[in-house]
């Protein structure tokens, strides 16, 4: 099964050109039925808080979501902003499978309170996991955005939930880039699972971003990896290697959430 992880320079408030950019990116790699194809967060308009402008009301981007799935008969992971009944935004990863129906939908837990995320969206409470189904091959992948991957209590819910793909997309920050590859690589060697962390790149009217779209296997191992420009990473992901590793050395076993 091959996962592709898509990476631009996310045009500021403009659904309809990010868009048109992902379509071209996803032609280029020319995924397979049954990939799974993950974009980055907020990956229509870029990270505002402008919610009057972005937030998807008329469900454009949902609907561009399904679209792809369907058209290329893949499962996208995409991510859009969606107003809650108490005014306040939702960060949503949005998951569509290849016949174009909606997976499921995660609400970013953990909102960015130091970039003052908090002061425009409200939290999810609930670790989503949702199934990813290839030829001949079905596995489990826990969803996640951008903060999300500081805080490991997360993906080890996810784990105990039967996940072995950690998917998360993100609006990581230049400045602590070397962060974003250090918890990408703990969490896949703490988890025993895959990590695809997907990046976006070039710059905002606040912030610039390094990329790094990285793809990580359950060892530690990098499979795969981008610089700093836009560019689609296309990996092999080896679920009977997974599974081997897991019964040789079975670590996740011993998973134990206390004080729960």
């Amino acid at each position: 099964m091959r996962a592709h992880l898509v990476q631009f320079d996310i045009a500021w408030e403009q659904p309809a050109e990010n868009l048109a950019t992902v379509r071209g990116m996803l032609d280029g790699a020319r995924p397979s039925p049954g990939d799974l194809v993950v974009l980055p967060e907020m990956f229509s308009t870029g990270f505002s808080f402008n919610l009057a402008r972005t937030a998807d009301t008329d469900s454009g981007t949902l609907r561009a979501i399904a679209g792809l799935a369907r058209q290329a008969r893949v499962t996208v992971h995409g991510s859009r902003a969606v107003l809650g009944p108490d005014g306040k935004g939702r960060n949503l990863a949005t998951i569509a499978g290849p016949e174009g129906s909606i997976l499921a939908e995660y609400a970013k837990v953990h909102p960015f309170s130091f970039g003052k995320e908090t002061d425009h969206f409200a939290g999810g409470e609930t670790v989503v996991c949702y199934p990813w189904r290839g030829p001949g091959e079905t596995t489990t992948v826990c969803a996640a955005i951008c903060y999300d991957l500081r805080f490991p209590e997360l993906f080890r819910l996810g784990l105990l939930s039967g996940a072995e793909v950690l998917a998360l997309g993100a609006n990581w920050p230049a400045p602590r880039a070397a962060h974003w590859r250090a918890l990408l690589i703990a969490r896949a060697i703490e988890n025993q699972a895959f990590a695809l962390g997907v990046n976006r790149c070039g710059s905002d009217p606040h912030l610039a971003y390094a990329g790094g779209s990285i793809a990580v296997g359950p060892r530690g191992e990098v499979l795969g990896e981008l610089g700093a420009g836009p560019g689609v990473l296309s990996v092999e992901l080896d679920f009977a290697a997974l599974r081997s590793w897991r019964a040789v050395f079975p670590a996740w076993r011993d998973a134990r959430l206390i004080g729960r």
